[in-house]
């Protein structure tokens, strides 16, 4: 694990622009995965996934993602926002 000055170093030299090498990212991207995974509101998806933005309860944008994408179950889908708009649809 890296100690809080390597931390702080990569920190530094991200916010000046400048890269990392690809073990330290490695490193990062593993320590935060084991912080992540122990919060309560994470939840694990199964890959491969359509990330989708926020469809503010537009039911014919949902429909064109799964013309597009496929429909579920057959395509993972991981909508990002809140879910209020879509359940006046459901109802």
């Amino acid at each position: 694990m890296s100690s809080q000055s390597d931390l702080d170093c990569q920190i530094e030299n991200l916010m000046d622009c400048k890269p990392l090498p690809e073990a330290e990212v490695q490193t990062l991207c593993d320590q935060a995965r084991t912080i992540l995974v122990e919060e309560w509101n994470v939840q694990p998806v199964k890959c491969p996934v359509t990330v989708c933005g926020d469809i503010h309860g537009q039911f014919h944008d949902l429909l064109e993602l799964f013309r597009i994408e496929g429909s579920a179950p057959d395509t993972n889908y991981l909508f990002m926002g809140d879910y209020v708009g879509f359940v006046v649809y459901v109802i």
